[in-house]
């Protein structure tokens, strides 16, 4: 099918996906701004204060409600756009063939008419009619309800009606291939497919919160409660020592508004939506939020080697054909180099053997070379791209090649067979080609090609030579078949086969994954390395990679295969390299590393590494290689399936969960102090330090922005070496609980202070209060610098890190001089302009915060170094 003739079934039949998630609703996300608790009581009290004839009091209260409504709104909607655009970047895959070639591409450009490749692991993208297949087994549960796997053909039904259980030569859209090949006819795209028409019916509503979004909700609620009741004591006492109903109804419901972090499940969001996004500029993609948080918690990463520690650009080395050891000169996937023997080029009468190696690899193989842009690549699996490469350095055109010897059928590899298999026609004759690991190869030989099957333990040595190299091993046989054979079984290929070589390929180490895996050192983050490689191979790996030490422990599959669970759980606390392990092993492993406790984050690319990925804390897909399996059982997509990109994430969880505590620390304290200082002027029988507009006054200078802008900070230095916090920790920890109530005293004890000092001298209760309004405000400003770390001195801090932040904090300071000295403004809160030296009275207090609080960082850095 060419260009021309996609684009105008496209333009007819529409993009293959399913119904679309609806548009944004702005009326929705606007509306849900009054949804709150605290909305519902500033609105009864706007009634309330309009009923008594206070129109100020319920113009400002109304003034509240907007502009909350309105930094909701504007947070809320970009939050959304941010999560569906990422949303945009998970777009499955399909691999067809248009115009004779095989490509792959967005799944949602298939139209009807298009020939589709399918594999194990892979999510059907279209309904299909299939034409060939190979032990092709698919996972229809979705539709079916049935849990066994259906098997498929291609034979004809003359049957009609039949439910999609019944229709055995049909793939069908959303189910999973669980085994085997296949190629089939796209028959029906998006909306008229038999998911289409039932995705029709059930649409996705609204976006599952996580759990970190319920924790902070619960505990704004729970924050909310002790506030009110605190609201409720403050109005008693006021009416008992004397104050007027309406006086303390007003002061009451004023309190509580300033005192509430209604701002804060908004705020979670934001940050969590900030976070996802650096994440992705990382190359890592969330599925999952509640993943984004959990990050910061990783104690052990479990990691596929190839791909993922190494560069996955695979280059052959080493060939023995039986009798002699060959180098390859070369690298890449350019196929420019030599084959050498003793430093010498190959005498074309020493060729017959090794070609034949070579030849084997470059036809039993599903991948092609290509060049574009004047780079060598690989459609397909590296190692079989090096194997190309190698057979055209020895003179083999893949072209000719495949003329000569024609493909009939095909044993596709899995990993539970451990080979594949070809079967070909040349000339008169039929063979099969086989390719796998040479345990498993040398057990289907009964002889090797020169008719000695001794040499069984000498080719395993020498396997086991290449690997000590660090080289991935592939066994290479052959064998003659019957000319009447024109499929082939795994019994055809059981026993009987000549062995004719072998092929060593290197996959250096990436080497900003030998920096990441210091890195996860240093953060307390155990790295493990697991592989399907031959344990010597992994060991050579392993130690360029600097894990496991000098004296390099590793465990392989048959070990695990006999070890019971108690033993695997002592033995996974030590270990840190598995090799030809299988899905089952890797399953195991993270099922004991969480009987310790630990956090686990893992690997995976295949079908059969769902069940790992989903037992994992953190199931992390590769984006390029992964199956479609995978990546539906995963929390994280790697883009480039690169561990340093996985090692970049765990950095910006753990700056997401930061900038949560530090809202929280910033909101809290503040929120307490408004309270302890209204009830501590009334027990002291002085008049209350604020008015109700001014209480909400500031509320929308200290809280409007500034909570917002400490999401956007940019990550502390040395985070990334810090320990895994614990996960069972709360939003608060310990020592931020100390300094919430430590700031909290300071602060009410400094207004109650100034408003009591500036009374004393004689001044106007208004000029007292615009006092004690200003000083609560300078004090939330130094509490949002406090609260730009735990523990880093706020001087050794760049103001300008956080350009968010400091715009803000200049832009709420000039909104308090209008306040003070704008008339209309202090008509309508009550103020009057300071004097210098009360300008220097606020200052000289409000920054006692920014001392008390340097005081203790420095007490817990002491404390933190004798540790």
């Amino acid at each position: 099918m060419n260009k021309n003739e996609v684009s105008k079934r496209l333009q007819q039949y529409g993009l293959n996906k399913l119904v679309e998630e609806g548009k944004i609703s702005r009326l929705k996300i606007l509306l849900h701004q009054f949804t709150s608790p605290l909305i519902y009581i500033l609105l009864v009290a706007a009634v309330v204060t309009a009923l008594l004839k206070e129109y100020i009091d319920t113009s400002v209260i109304m003034a509240v409600v907007t502009l909350n409504a309105i930094i909701g709104y504007i947070q809320e909607y970009r939050a959304e756009q941010g999560v569906r655009a990422l949303k945009k970047m998970l777009i499955p895959r399909a691999r067809v063939l248009r115009n004779g070639k095989e490509k792959e591409i967005n799944s949602e450009e298939l139209v009807p008419g298009d020939i589709v490749l399918l594999a194990s692991g892979t999510k059907v993208p279209a309904d299909l009619r299939l034409i060939r297949t190979y032990e092709l087994k698919i996972e229809e549960a979705m539709l079916t309800g049935e849990s066994v796997p259906a098997e498929k053909s291609v034979a004809i039904i003359s049957e009609d009606n039949l439910t999609p259980g019944d229709q055995k030569n049909m793939a069908f859209m959303g189910t999973v291939v669980v085994s085997g090949r296949a190629k089939g006819i796209v028959v029906e795209t998006g909306s008229k497919t038999v998911l289409g028409s039932i995705a029709q019916e059930v649409k996705e509503i609204g976006v599952t919160k996580a759990p970190l979004q319920k924790k902070i909700e619960n505990f704004a609620k729970y924050i909310g409660f002790i506030v009110m009741a605190a609201s409720v004591v403050l109005f008693g006492i006021g009416i008992i020592i004397g104050e007027s109903i309406h006086d303390m109804f007003m002061t009451a419901v004023a309190a509580a508004v300033a005192a509430i972090p209604e701002g804060l499940p908004i705020v979670v969001t934001i940050a969590m939506a900030i976070g996802v996004a650096r994440m992705a500029r990382q190359n890592a993609i969330m599925r999952k939020l509640p993943a984004a948080e959990t990050l910061g918690s990783t104690t052990v990463i479990c990691s596929d080697k190839t791909g993922t520690l190494t560069k996955n650009e695979m280059t052959v080395r080493l060939i023995y054909d039986g009798e002699h050891i060959y180098d390859v000169s070369g690298s890449g996937y350019e196929p420019k180099g030599e084959i050498l023997h003793d430093q010498m080029s190959v005498k074309a009468e020493e060729k017959k053997k090794h070609l034949q190696v070579l030849r084997i690899g470059l036809l039993c193989n599903e991948s092609n070379i290509y060049e574009e842009d004047g780079q060598y690549k690989v459609d397909g699996d590296p190692t079989e791209g090096a194997l190309i490469v190698s057979a055209m350095k020895a003179g083999l055109m893949p072209e000719e090649e495949k003329k000569h010897y024609t493909q009939i059928a095909i044993i596709p590899f899995e990993s539970e067979h451990g080979y594949m298999a070809t079967l070909h026609r040349h000339g008169g004759k039929k063979l099969i080609f086989v390719k796998g690991a040479p345990e498993k190869v040398l057990d289907m030989c009964a002889v090797s090609a020169d008719g000695d099957g001794s040499q069984k333990k000498e080719i395993l040595l020498i396997a086991n030579n290449f690997a000590k190299e660090g080289m991935r091993v592939l066994a290479f046989a052959y064998k003659e078949a019957p000319h009447d054979m024109e499929e082939i079984t795994h019994h055809n290929v059981g026993s009987g086969l000549s062995f004719a070589g072998l092929q060593g390929m290197i996959d250096p180490p990436r080497p900003e994954s030998i920096e990441a895996i210091n890195g996860c050192k240093q953060a307390g983050i155990r790295t493990i390395m697991i592989t399907g490689d031959h344990a010597v191979t992994a060991v050579s790996i392993a130690k360029k990679l600097g894990l496991g030490g000098t004296d390099t422990e590793v465990i392989t599959g048959k070990e695990l295969e006999v070890m019971s669970d108690e033993e695997l759980f002592h033995k996974v606390k030590d270990v840190s390299v598995y090799a030809r392990v299988s899905p089952h092993h890797k399953l195991r492993i993270v099922q004991q590393l969480k009987r310790h406790g630990e956090v686990v984050a893992v690997t995976g690319d295949g079908v059969n590494d769902a069940p790992a990925l989903k037992e994992a804390h953190i199931g992390i897909a590769m984006g390029r290689t992964g199956t479609d399996v995978a990546k539906e059982a995963s929390d994280m997509v790697l883009v480039d399936d690169n561990f340093a990109s996985i090692f970049n994430a765990v950095r910006e969880g753990r700056i997401l969960f930061d900038n949560i505590r530090k809202v929280v620390f910033f909101l809290i304290p503040t929120g307490i102090a408004t309270i302890i200082s209204i009830i501590a002027t009334l027990i002291l029988g002085v008049p209350m330090p604020y008015v109700p507009t001014q209480l909400l006054w500031i509320n929308i200078v200290t809280n409007g922005l500034q909570d917002v802008a400490l999401a956007f900070e940019p990550g502390e230095k040395g985070i990334i070496n810090r320990p895994p916090r614990d996960p069972k920790e709360g939003i608060l920890s310990r020592l931020l609980i100390e300094r919430t109530f430590l700031v909290a005293l300071i602060i009410s004890g400094g207004v109650v202070y100034n408003f009591i000092s500036a009374l004393n001298e004689g001044v106007s209760i208004e000029k007292a209060r615009s006092v004690a309004m200003t000083t609560m405000v300078f004090f939330q400003f130094f509490q949002a610098w406090n609260s730009r770390s735990e523990i880093q001195s706020v001087f050794r801090i760049n103001p300008l890190s956080n350009l968010f932040l400091f715009y803000s904090m200049i832009a709420a300071f000039f909104a308090q001089l209008a306040v003070l000295y704008v008339p209309a403004l202090q008509w309508v809160f009550k103020t009057e302009p300071l004097t210098e030296m009360e300008w220097v009275n606020v200052g000289a207090i409000t920054v006692t915060i920014i001392i008390a609080v340097e005081i203790d960082k420095w007490i817990r850095r002491r404390w933190l170094l004798k540790i």
